[in-house]
């Protein structure tokens, strides 16, 4: 294997973002049939998992297997038990308290504290960024480390501020490392987030970054693909289309600081949308 220095590393990293590169990807192949990995909304999943033992079948776990076996069974259904939380929140309020007693998604274990939103919930524009920050998760608002002061700036340049948006993320709690969410641990979260939509019902949403993107519109076009064009978002729960416009995280701003041309592009059509709705 060769050893590379900090310098190279980083130099290498520079030049896959500069090629357009905006997602990483595991080293290693996952096994989805291990135990804990399998999607058990596979109906050929289920079935194995409720089939009866085989014939001649090795004998059942150890207490210490047993528990992983639960704690694996635990998580595959958080998505399911997240969905019963969030729909029985008849207000922001109540959606907050039943995140703060959901423990069906691994990041909380690691995590501070639960970072739920910022801003005006009147506020008619919607900002989804990722997942919260090391400072985020110090203070429980999202957007107000490094990132968040660039996003304010962002913001101002077309007459907007924390008290004429609301603010929130896919994820509720701060990935270790900031690396990005797992599937399942997105899974976990996702039922609260289209809840948050519908309770919020803003007229127009800002998504920042590729993860953002990718789990508010479940595609898997990289944002350089997505950004500044519109989309729409639609739920059950909600009696229109909103229009969405997915734009570059603040944080790649702060790497890639030519990119923000194309950010103040896509802020502009932003303003052009809020001048057409009478937001302004």
């Amino acid at each position: 294997m060769i050893e590379r220095t900090r310098e190279q590393s980083l130099e290498a990293l520079s030049w896959l973002v500069d090629a357009g590169a905006d997602e990483a990807i595991g080293e290693a192949p996952v096994n989805r049939l291990k135990a804990g990995n399998a999607d058990t909304s596979s109906p050929l999943t289920r079935r194995a998992i409720s089939a009866p033992p085989a014939r001649g079948a090795p004998p059942s776990p150890t207490r210490g297997e047993g528990n992983k076996a639960a704690e694996a069974v635990s998580l595959s259904t958080a998505p399911g038990a997240a969905r019963a939380l969030a729909a029985s929140s008849n207000n922001l309020s109540e959606l907050k308290t039943a995140l703060e007693n959901f423990d069906g998604c691994e990041l909380k274990k690691h995590a501070t504290t639960t970072v739920f939103a910022d801003g005006n919930p009147l506020g008619r524009i919607m900002l989804i960024g990722e997942a919260p920050g090391r400072d985020e998760d110090i203070q429980g608002l999202p957007f107000i480390g490094r990132a968040g002061k660039l996003l304010d700036l962002m913001l101002a340049s077309i007459g907007l501020d924390r008290t004429k948006v609301y603010i929130t993320n896919v994820l509720n709690w701060r990935p270790p490392q900031n690396r990005d969410p797992s599937p399942e641990e997105a899974a976990a979260c996702l039922p609260f987030l289209h809840r948050h939509i519908e309770l919020a019902e803003p007229q127009i949403i800002i998504l920042l970054g590729a993860v953002a993107a990718r789990h508010v519109l479940g595609t898997s076009e990289g944002i350089m693909r997505l950004r500044g064009k519109w989309e729409t978002y639609q739920s059950a729960g909600l009696n229109r289309a909103i229009p969405v416009m997915p734009t570059l995280h603040p944080a790649y701003l702060l790497r890639q600081a030519s990119a923000k041309r194309l950010a103040w592009r896509d802020l502009l059509t932003v303003r052009e949308k809020i001048e057409q709705l009478g937001l302004a």
